[in-house]
């Protein structure tokens, strides 16, 4: 007699929109259970169509994520896959952007996810198998001027992810970092409005003018790729016995890494970045 194989058990945030909403869709279509988690779970009918299960999380409230969590372990008996794809975008000089803002952004971008693995981990590691896929950026191993916020979060959020890797890989559960670069999602507008709205006008509106209309552009927006390809990665490394610790996506992301190590030093570096947006020398 054959014993029937458990059904994978998956857990998506930030699946409303963008990255987080191609993973989930393309998850659910393989028969995976799929929880789509969310502040905003009527944006989810991808989901739905696909046969996932929208369920609203903030993660900027523990008490929503502890509540979530257990609904899942209680109707699913567990995680098999967390993804944390929720995050978003915050701009504008150190000078001018307000603090609050700043911790606002650290909760959606780190701490959440903090959470959600702080309550799964434990029936992970007692199972001794599981997979965490943690989305980063590239904006997390290399820096631009304005992005001081949001750049110290997924530097922070890649960080953590390489501790919780070298943690968790004794008992059997893999912990993977995905650093998407230039894909296609709302991120691109918030970034763009935050900037404009903190930094706009004043010391640095020179610069920040200057940055808005390159990263609005019709040239930038034809370099962005589909959501879709971050949810291929997704799919290689669960189908791989043995995932990579980090994947880039799309290849240029890989090429930009490559040519920041190649410019050999940090002030070569800021040269490029501030020639990249046409930024000037001096204000």
């Amino acid at each position: 007699m054959t014993t029937a194989t458990k059904t994978k058990v998956a857990l998506v945030t930030g699946a409303s929109s963008g990255i987080g909403e191609a993973i989930a869709v393309r998850l659910a279509s393989h028969g995976i259970k799929t929880y789509g988690a969310a502040r905003r779970t009527e944006r989810m009918e991808q989901l739905e169509k696909a046969g996932g299960h929208p369920i609203k999380i903030d993660l900027a409230d523990p008490v929503s994520i502890e509540a979530s969590v257990s609904s899942i372990i209680a109707e699913s008996g567990g995680v098999d896959i967390l993804v944390n794809a929720a995050g978003t975008a915050l701009y504008g000089s150190v000078e001018e952007t307000p603090m609050a803002e700043a911790r606002r952004l650290f909760e959606a971008n780190l701490f959440g996810a903090a959470a959600l693995v702080q309550q799964l981990a434990a029936q992970m590691r007692a199972r001794r198998s599981g997979t965490i896929i943690n989305i980063t950026s590239v904006g997390g191993v290399v820096s631009s001027p304005y992005g001081a916020w949001y750049h110290a979060t997924k530097f922070a959020f890649e960080g953590f992810s390489a501790s919780l890797r070298q943690e968790l890989s004794p008992f059997g559960v893999d912990v993977v970092i995905i650093r998407p670069d230039a894909i296609r999602t709302g991120w691109r507008a918030i970034a763009g409005e935050t900037l404009l709205a903190h930094s706009g006008e004043g010391p640095y509106a020179k610069a920040t003018q200057t940055a808005y209309a390159k990263i609005m552009s019709p040239q930038f927006e034809k370099n962005l790729s589909d959501p879709s390809v971050v949810a291929d990665v997704v799919d290689n490394i669960l189908s791989a016995k043995r995932p990579k610790p980090v994947y880039m996506v799309p290849r240029m992301a890989k090429v930009l890494l490559i040519m920041s190590a190649l410019m050999g030093s940090d002030r070569n570096r800021d040269a490029f970045v501030r020639w990249f947006f046409g930024l000037p020398k001096t204000m």
